[in-house]
């Protein structure tokens, strides 16, 4: 976990100190050292705070190659990079580490080498031959990497704060936030800043001030298995102990264990020392704290319980949606804030997490009532009836498959069609695979809330996270397999990875339960309750309506209205009084 910044341009050696200060902002990424550069023809300027995680001796970047004048900042980590070393025969020097493996690929083989790369990362790439600056992000975006353009200029950085730095950015409300409480695509709350999207590279052509984009991995292209159940069986187990433990940190790590299916295979694939789990009392329906403490014994790890209250929301809140950069919608965000806290407290530098199976595997209720229909609430989804209550209200027999994801994942209106046009494009995609389109609407839509903010939130306590399930032979198998693997009843999505945890040890009450919790919070119960967080709720909001830019009211506003149970209405309103707030710090 590292954090880069930088530009380029014809006049970038001016910039220097404006990258320094970039730079700055995103410190807490990488408390290990920073540094600026400025390559030998002045025209990109680079810095890079880095977290030394492998390597205690690890060199600091910017990193050059002389040979060719390449300079190279990056965030992440390349898994191969040693297979790389091999294929490529690299030479590596003490304190050199993958870094410096992706510099002197990209030197004998350019943006070819993204493809080789088996990691999490989001890096940049000048090469003074060409006078291009290349910008990169792994292919599930487990990497941030912002940008804006500025007339013959190029700036970047691992966060919106850095990119603030470089010039003003007015708020503008992106209208799919009102649906999917996030922008989709490239676009970002701030004019002329933009998100590069995961699997691209873009690449910046000083001669022309040109952008060019190319995908560089498509999970869509990966062509549809074959194989029989039996067959698809025996290599998820084998995929699961090779692929996937791939991504395990040789020194003392620690897990986030919901006590889920997901976090408790991977407690047993890499049997790290701490486990860490969250609980709420008195609110059992969020409470898997018993499975997790029979898990972490079974590996004989320490369990760390973290029980966060209604105070700690109002202690934390400020730090979290500044660690954001701006409010996306998860029910999880203060779970992961509290958990990162106490790992980070412990003196763990690495913490896993068990994202990608549901996206892949079909694992969210909502897949299971797009495939089986509004009944699948009436086999072991009871709990759900209120999100198939959309399916149900003005329901013609012509509804397809496209308007019921749309109606499904839309949480308040899509005015311009965004949502619905996003859900059309991934369905043609997927060539007329429905559990293919539906992996493919979530990374679209859900996933780049809950993959930033898992970075985002462990990055601003010093720590790297990690994706095991996102290694890129188990996911592409995950993607090519027929639904019939993935699911066959409504409650039990995943049925692939439900099978390999049982041939792996993984206890029934894991790899049989249908009641899907993960890191849930009572938050919105809290903001709606008079006793407890409700004023305090309603003076933030009616605060930040005075000073709000306009297009924001109406999500403010909407926040002071009387919500339901598991609404999130109020939760994202707040969030947003907040961000305003520090907006208006920044921009003074």
């Amino acid at each position: 976990m590292c954090g880069v910044a930088g530009l380029a341009g014809p006049d970038a050696h001016l910039h220097t100190d404006t990258v320094t200060a970039m730079s700055a902002t995103q410190r807490h990424r990488g408390p290990d050292g920073t540094r600026t550069a400025c390559t030998g023809d002045g025209h990109a300027v680079m810095a890079m705070n880095i977290l030394k995680i492998v390597d205690p001796t690890a060199e600091n970047g910017p990193y050059s190659d002389p040979a060719t004048g390449l300079m190279l900042v990056v965030n992440g980590e390349v898994f191969n990079h040693r297979e790389i070393v091999r294929q490529r025969d690299i030479a590596l020097g003490p304190g050199e580490t993958d870094a410096h493996v992706l510099l002197r690929a990209w030197a004998q083989a350019g943006p070819r080498v993204l493809e080789e790369a088996e990691g999490m990362f989001a890096l940049a790439v000048y090469d003074p031959r060409r006078r291009t600056l290349h910008l990169a992000r792994d292919r599930f975006g487990e990497k941030p990497l912002y940008w804006r353009a500025d007339g013959s200029r190029i700036a970047f950085a691992s966060e919106v704060a850095g990119l603030i730095g470089y010039g003003p950015a007015p708020v503008v409300y992106r209208p799919e936030m009102a649906a999917l409480e996030t922008p989709i695509g490239t676009d970002t709350p701030y004019q002329g800043i933009q998100l590069l999207p995961p699997g691209n590279l873009l690449t910046f052509d000083l001669r022309s001030a040109s952008i060019t984009h190319t995908r560089w991995w498509d999970l869509a292209a990966t062509e549809p298995a074959t194989t029989t159940y039996t067959s698809a069986l025996d290599q998820a187990v084998d995929l699961l102990e090779s692929t996937v433990a791939g991504r395990a940190h040789s020194g003392r790590s620690a897990l986030l264990l919901s006590g889920g299916l997901d976090s408790a295979l991977l407690a047993h694939l890499l049997r790290p020392e701490v486990c860490v789990t969250v609980r709420y009392p008195g609110r059992e329906r969020f409470d898997e704290s018993a499975t997790a403490a029979r898990v972490a014994r079974t590996i004989g790890a320490e369990l760390l319980v973290v029980e966060p209250g209604p105070g700690d929301l109002r202690a934390e809140l400020g730090r979290i949606v500044s660690a954001l950069d701006y409010p996306v919608g998860n029910a999880s965000l203060l779970s992961e804030h509290m958990a990162y806290r106490a790992i980070a407290d412990a003196g763990i530098r690495v913490v896993y997490g068990g994202l990608g199976p549901d996206e892949l595997l079909m694992g969210y209720a909502r897949h299971a009532l797009t495939l089986f229909g509004p009944r699948a609430v009436e086999q072991g989804l009871d709990a759900y009836r209120p999100l198939a209550a959309k399916l149900l209200h003005d329901a013609g027999p012509d509804r397809g498959e496209q308007e019921t994801v749309t109606r499904l994942i839309a949480r308040g209106p899509d005015p311009q069609n965004r949502v619905s046009s996003l859900v059309a494009d991934c369905f043609e995609r997927a060539g007329g695979d429905t559990s293919r389109a539906l992996t493919l609407v979530e990374l679209a839509t859900a996933w780049r809330p809950l993959v930033s903010t898992s970075d985002k939130l462990a990055s601003a306590f010093g720590l790297e996270r990690r994706s095991p399930y996102l290694a890129r032979g188990f996911a592409e198998f995950c993607y090519s397999l027929p639904v019939s693997h993935k699911i066959t009843r409504p409650a039990l999505g995943k049925r692939i990875l439900r099978d390999a945890a049982r041939e792996l040890g993984v206890g029934q009450e894991v790899w049989a339960a249908t009641d899907k919790k993960g890191f849930a919070s009572p938050v919105p119960a809290w903001l709606n309750d008079p006793g407890l967080l409700s004023p305090w709720c309603e003076e933030s909001i009616r605060t930040a309506l005075t000073t709000a830019p306009s297009a924001l009211l109406p999500l403010l506003k909407a926040g002071l209205e009387p919500a339901a149970r598991f609404d999130r209405t109020r939760a994202q309103a707040l969030l947003t009084a907040y961000w305003v707030a520090g907006s208006q710090r920044h921009a003074a």
